[in-house]
């Protein structure tokens, strides 16, 4: 039977041959174990094997997660990796490490204002909706270097870099296209940000061309943890 420990081993087999292939050096790329809906055993099974960074999509049950864990599990990175309404923002805020999908300056200000001062200053990446599909949220990417600017001046969060998820295909090329255009839109925002350092794209389906566009963070579940629990969500 296939392990939780040998399915990470595979995820990380596949990024170090993904950098090999783009002459990449695979230690600059960081695996985010994507544990939505999957419960705190399977948690704990990728720990034991290594894993640290762990992405959760939903506020109540991330909270959950990382308020069970904390004591005993208290060196794990946690990421906020889902759509985030502003009456939500004091949860991640509080509990969280990093915060991927930020798009709104009202959001910005409200977890800026609402992170508490004996915590580091939250983590966050630009989420773009770089395939403009209406359906996802996002900045499209001519409102990237406005919203940069704005969190860069919030005293408790730090701008790591961009997010994005890009279309939903097997059209290689369109697959390409997008995550070249995230690419050129991170190089050129960080002529203004200099500290940027983190391109969080590619996922257990598309990893490779991800990495080969200069992804310094994949983020994977369903190869990790197994087909996602709908029923759960």
């Amino acid at each position: 039977m296939t392990t939780i420990a040998d399915r990470l081993a595979d995820a990380h087999q596949r990024i170090a041959q993904a950098a090999q292939n783009s002459s990449r050096d695979s230690r600059e790329i960081q695996l985010l174990a994507v544990s939505k809906t999957k419960p705190i055993d399977q948690i704990v099974a990728a720990y034991d094997a290594g894993q640290r960074l762990f992405g959760e999509n939903y506020v109540q049950e991330g909270e959950e997660k990382i308020n069970a864990l904390r004591e005993s599990h208290g060196d794990i990175e946690w990421h906020f990796i889902g759509p985030l309404q502003s009456n939500k923002t004091k949860s991640i805020a509080e509990h969280f490490d990093w915060m991927h999908t930020l798009s709104r300056e009202k959001i910005a200000k409200r977890l800026s204002e609402q992170r508490p001062s004996h915590l580091a200053p939250l983590q966050v990446c630009i989420q773009v909706n770089v395939s403009q599909e209406q359906s996802k949220s996002g900045v499209n990417p001519d409102e990237v270097a406005h919203l940069a600017e704005i969190i860069a001046s919030l005293p408790r969060l730090t701008l790591r870099g961009l997010m994005a998820i890009p279309t939903a295909t097997d059209d290689v090329a369109l697959q390409q296209a997008e995550f070249s255009q995230m690419q050129a839109l991170f190089e050129a925002l960080k002529q203004q940000h200099p500290s940027l350092d983190t391109l969080s794209m590619g996922m257990s389906q598309d990893l490779e061309q991800a990495i080969a566009a200069g992804s310094t963070m994949v983020r994977i579940g369903s190869a990790i943890f197994g087909a996602r629990d709908y029923a759960k969500a």
